[in-house]
């Protein structure tokens, strides 16, 4: 994959702990730490997409469906552990 040089500021506090980061051997270089954190955003966004997804089509079954014997806490449960995500 091709790279892009880009220059960035950040805080003194941050730089410390992208230093430490690389101290404690978790990462080579500064930008392997920078890559890590826009990575970790990147697939964080396409979660919280599929979630979304997930809620409209619970959404669009249960009015179609009617009513259900649920409770809105057990509803939430199903959602968060991913129950029906062969229904996208």
């Amino acid at each position: 994959m091709a790279m892009v040089k880009k220059s960035i500021t950040v805080t003194d506090q941050q730089d410390s702990w992208i230093k430490a980061q690389i101290e404690m051997g978790h990462y080579g270089n500064e930008s392997e730490v920078l890559r890590e954190l826009i990575r970790e955003r990147q697939q964080r966004e396409q979660e919280s997409s599929r979630e979304i997804e997930l809620i409209r089509s619970k959404l669009i079954q249960a009015e179609k469906s009617g009513f259900t014997e649920q409770s809105s806490k057990e509803i939430l449960e199903e959602i968060k552990n991913g129950l029906g995500r062969d229904t996208i």
